[in-house]
């Protein structure tokens, strides 16, 4: 295949990855990954590691749109950082010891169990009260300031090592534990979570890259395309109700379930 209309195609493709990463707040890479071993014919790891050519300048603009929409917590941030840095590195080296075809079956493993949380999430609820003066209030979205940071960097510790194992996903791990135990919403969770993974994708992607598993010619012009569209994906993530962000959010991890399965 020509090299022009392989950077074409890319181009293409990143930008529809960029727009579902911004509204869905998970870099694009979780669906870039399957595509490479797809259409590329990339083993596991050097799929990954492509994807995170593509997933770092990304995240970095998904954030700066996201702290643009309603302030960061950096000091949160921070803390989640200082957790994920050194086991983004040791789940670096687990992965390129993994058989590739093993590694992918864990990976859609991986995904599958964040798939039902998330349809858990986005269900509607029953035996809601009626409405009235007496009828039950939803908790109100904490503020990150009022937890202690503890627990940001021990949540950063989970995501880390998840990023090294699987190259993303970090902030899809994080952003549920961000909802459900620290009751954030869902634009702040995400916006935090990819906010303290981006020093353990830096460690990743050198990582892979030392190890000849990242492939820049294509991850590059992925790149490209995926911040072009990124600023639109987030401003959808704003329009949209909470349960039907995590609705699509399910769906889209389904989808890519269903691609990993195909190669495996």
């Amino acid at each position: 295949m020509e090299w022009y209309v392989v950077g074409l195609g890319c181009l293409v493709a990143g930008a529809l990855i960029g727009f579902t990463g911004g509204v869905l707040g998970i870099g694009g890479g979780l669906l870039a990954i399957p595509l490479l071993g797809l259409v590329l014919d990339m083993p596991q790891q050097a799929a990954q590691g492509t994807a995170l050519v593509m997933v770092l300048p990304a995240v970095l603009l998904t954030v700066r749109k996201y702290n643009q929409r309603a302030r960061i917590d950096w000091h949160a941030a921070a803390a989640g950082a200082a957790g994920s840095i050194v086991f983004t590195w040791i789940g670096a080296r687990i992965a390129l010891g993994i058989d590739p075809i093993l590694l992918r079956r864990v990976y859609a493993a991986f995904i599958l169990c964040i798939a039902i949380f998330y349809f858990f999430q986005s269900r509607p609820r029953k035996g809601k009260a009626k409405p009235g003066k007496n009828a039950a209030k939803p908790a109100p979205a904490r503020d990150p300031a009022q937890i202690h940071k503890g627990w940001f960097a021990a949540v950063g510790v989970m995501a880390g090592l998840a990023s090294g194992i699987f190259g993303v996903g970090g902030s899809v791990l994080a952003v549920p534990f961000l909802t459900t135990y620290f009751r954030l919403s869902q634009t702040s969770a995400q916006a935090l979570a990819l906010s303290m993974i981006v020093p353990g994708i830096i460690v990743a992607l050198a990582t892979y890259t030392a190890h000849g598993q990242a492939h820049w010619p294509v991850g590059l012009p992925l790149a490209a395309g995926s911040i072009c569209c990124v600023p639109y994906g987030v401003r959808c993530a704003y329009a949209m109700p909470e349960p039907r962000l995590k609705m699509i959010f399910a769906l889209m991890l389904l989808v890519i379930i269903f691609l990993l399965l195909i190669k495996a």
